[in-house]
């Protein structure tokens, strides 16, 4: 930390139910064929599946945001009885969810998961996204001895269906990822970003935003283990992807780009920080206006780098 100064970027504090419930929905998997999996940067669907919700924002603080739901109908071969009720009680789960009735959420997402394991077999796709909706929904209710066994279930549920070098086991290792980062077990953590890296990359490309988001979060927990070399190469990365992708105006970007700065400021890297600082000011101008105090707090922040700077160069 630089002597007589304090670099600190406020990304929401408090905790409200519009933060808690939609950091849920980023990565529940709403209803649908085989396996829908939400980033929280996008949405990433792996069927041709039902009810999606449009997230624009990352789930790591701040406001998220769920701009609508679509529907796509569920393409599914197989339809009985219990595929039926397996649709009926997701929906109703999800339903529950955006009103906030989280135990009354679990009892239908419990009963779509009997249906879905009665419907399609033990060890079908479906089962594995009932499993990452219970887990996602332990994990917010904070039941984590009850979450990491549905997350393993589906990763391996998915595996012997596609394989363990599936981009649809790297969606449900990235999720698995977020649930050790919230407990803080860092080393597993990083082992699931590493891998879900690895599978997005090579399928979805290594321009993908998607690739980006889990590139980012594997940045938080190399952050959180000291290791700021390689935290500054993985941000400032995913953060060209996506202004490369016609997302650099995006609250996401912003979002990253305050958290890189954090970072930069803090290891003393103030030349790369003014010019992520101006970017941010850039940005809020047009989103949010000269009159916006959060721009005028970003100004301020930016003139007190500049003035740093031209400090140190008198000095030298």
């Amino acid at each position: 930390m630089l002597v007589g100064l304090t670099w600190h970027y406020n990304f929401g504090s408090g905790f409200t139910w519009k933060k808690h419930q939609l950091d849920l929905m980023l990565g529940i998997i709403l209803s649908g064929q085989t396996v829908l999996f939400l980033g929280s940067n996008q949405n990433f669907v792996f069927a041709q599946d039902s009810s999606v919700a449009e997230v624009l924002n990352e789930n790591d603080g701040g406001q998220e945001i769920v701009t609508g739901f679509r529907r796509i109908e569920d393409g599914s071969v197989v339809s009985n009885v219990h595929t039926s009720k397996w649709r009926v009680y997701t929906d109703k789960g999800r339903d529950l969810v955006l009103e906030g009735k989280l135990d009354e959420a679990e009892k239908f997402f419990h009963a779509a998961l009997d249906e879905a394991k009665k419907g399609f077999g033990v060890k079908d796709p479906h089962v594995a996204s009932s499993c990452n909706n219970l887990a996602e929904l332990y994990r917010v209710k904070k039941e984590y001895d009850k979450a990491e066994p549905l997350y393993l279930e589906a990763i391996s549920i998915l595996e012997e269906t596609y394989g363990t070098d599936d981009v649809r086991v790297g969606a449900a290792l990235h999720n698995l990822g977020q649930f050790y980062l919230a407990l803080k077990k860092l080393e597993q953590a990083q082992k699931c970003y590493e891998r879900a890296l690895k599978l997005k990359g090579r399928v979805l490309g290594y321009d993908n935003p998607d690739y980006a988001h889990t590139m980012y979060h594997l940045g938080r927990v190399l952050h959180l283990q000291g290791k700021v070399d390689e935290v500054v190469d993985l941000i400032r990365e995913s953060i060209r992807i996506l202004e490369d992708a016609g997302l650099g105006e995006s609250t996401t970007c912003l979002k990253r780009m305050k958290y890189f700065v954090e970072i930069l400021l803090n290891s003393h890297q103030l030349t790369e920080a003014e010019i992520f600082q101006r970017k941010i000011l850039h940005n809020l101008e047009l989103s949010k206006g000269w009159d916006s105090l959060e721009t005028v707090i970003a100004a301020e922040h930016l003139a007190l780098t500049i003035q740093y700077l031209g400090n140190m160069y008198c000095c030298s």
